[in-house]
């Protein structure tokens, strides 16, 4: 019975959006649609109804009970299930030093347990067709079919994507190259050989891992791990999809992209200092996991570290990604295309090899999201090319932005400087603005927690 209740409970809420299917088809095919001359029908209908999906605020416990199931593993891939070991103390407090070296004012933030993490190895099986199952074989076995099937000696450590609470794992830091423990089915790979990417959330663990390597660099160059004094090295390059760089969601693209994307616009403070625009927390189901105790104006963080590099790292100016290795950006015209470019703005100008594209009317991880499409093999090319490239070490940066119209029939080269109108000034004020206005009503909701724990 568990596996027809997925299927039923999918088809259940399909046929009770079908009225929003219609209205899509038709506004569509009449040509009033708001995306009209951007998006084709399937790409209107698919960005409608995932965002009809996300209008639902579920409690997080399910949302992350929903996103750890695991469906089990087939067709043409190896995948080897690997736990790495909770790191030292000392990793912890080179973390904080990094976090602490970085603070503007008075920052809080609550110091999380070290952990051991879930991951896992996967690499392409040949010969198999797409629902061929996983074969019965110990994990090391199958870890090593897998490397015999990967002739390249590139490594890609990728952080999946989910808004930092659609699942509960977790990824806090991993220096490179970590010497493995005993228990380790491999030697270390060379930090050269290793491409960090990721999307939306984890396009943002990927620079914020980058930009906590960098700042550790700049001061001590080592790292104790597994009882040995390992030197920081930085990675081949950098891959993002869609990448949140800004979590206080201040940039206009938020709003004024929204109707292109699935991701609902923010609430915002009123542009009128007159005006008090009251903070309207989360409006997810409570459970167990949200609201916290004491309460928080946002998920991820307390309010005060919205700005923080470490948690937005649009807030890294230009001198802090000196250094850093190629860095690949890759947007829709989507609510984050904003921190996109201009992050991709700061990384050119601190002298960082560059490679940025934008694809118009696409919506958030569109590559990933609408696999099979041209715009998505066009996306998987240039992903591909670049992680070749970082680590062959040729990777070349015109400076430009990649512009990709619509159904790739035109194609344009617009310098990185003029992607994106807002000003570095502009953006620190804006971040500001709102992680200002979100610290007020933390404030204010921790007033309301403490009166209720009081009766």
């Amino acid at each position: 019975m568990s596996s027809l209740r997925e299927p039923l409970g999918l088809l259940k809420a399909l046929l009770a959006r079908i009225p929003l299917i219609i209205k899509t088809i038709l506004l569509h095919g009449i040509q009033m649609s708001p995306a009209k001359g951007k998006q084709d029908m399937r790409t209107e209908l698919t960005v409608a109804i995932i965002r009809s999906f996300m209008a639902t605020k579920a409690p997080l416990g399910k949302t992350q009970r929903q996103g750890i199931r695991d469906p089990g593993v087939k067709g043409p891939m190896w995948v080897s299930k690997v736990t790495l070991p909770q790191p030292e103390i000392d990793v912890r407090d080179a973390v904080l030093r990094a976090i602490e070296d970085l603070k503007t004012g008075d920052e809080t933030y609550d110091v999380p347990t070290t952990i051991a993490v879930e991951a896992e190895w996967t690499g392409y099986r040949a010969g198999v067709g797409k629902n061929t199952p996983e074969p019965d074989l110990s994990e090391e076995e199958k870890y090593h079919k897998l490397r015999e099937e990967s002739p390249s000696d590139m490594t890609i450590l990728y952080f999946h994507g989910g808004a930092y609470f659609r699942t509960r794992r977790r990824l806090d830091s991993i220096p490179i190259p970590p010497p493995p423990p005993p228990s380790s089915l491999h030697k270390p790979i060379p930090a050269n050989k290793i491409v960090f990417a990721g999307d939306s959330a984890g396009g943002n663990l990927s620079l914020v891992l980058l930009q906590t390597l960098l700042t550790l660099d700049r001061t001590s160059h080592t790292i104790r791990f597994h009882g040995k004094d390992v030197p920081i090295e930085l990675p081949a390059g950098v891959a993002t999809t869609s990448p949140w760089c800004d979590v206080t969601r201040s940039m206009p693209s938020t709003s004024g992209n929204a109707y292109l994307d699935y991701l609902e616009a923010p609430a915002v403070p009123s542009n009128d200092p007159e005006v008090r625009t009251p903070f309207t927390p989360l409006p997810f189901t409570p459970d167990d996991i949200w609201p916290t105790s004491p309460p928080r104006a946002d998920v991820y963080c307390n309010a005060s570290m919205l700005s923080h590099p470490l948690v937005s790292p649009l807030a890294a100016p230009v001198s802090l990604w000196k250094n850093a290795p190629p860095i690949w950006i890759s947007t829709g015209e989507e609510g984050l295309t904003d921190e996109g470019l201009i992050l991709a703005r700061r990384v050119y100008q601190a002298g960082v090899p560059l490679v940025a594209e934008m694809f118009e009317g696409m919506p958030h991880c569109h590559g990933l999201l609408m696999m099979g499409r041209p715009t998505s093999r066009r996306f998987f090319e240039s992903f591909a090319g670049f992680c070749r490239d970082a680590v062959a070490g040729r990777v070349t940066s015109t400076g430009n932005l990649t512009w990709l119209g619509f159904k790739l029939q035109l194609t344009k080269e617009i310098p990185i400087e003029k992607a994106c109108e807002t000003s570095d000034e502009e953006v620190e004020a804006l971040m500001q603005r709102m992680s200002a206005w979100k610290q007020e009503g933390e404030i204010e909701l921790q007033k309301q927690w403490r009166a209720t724990a009081r009766l």
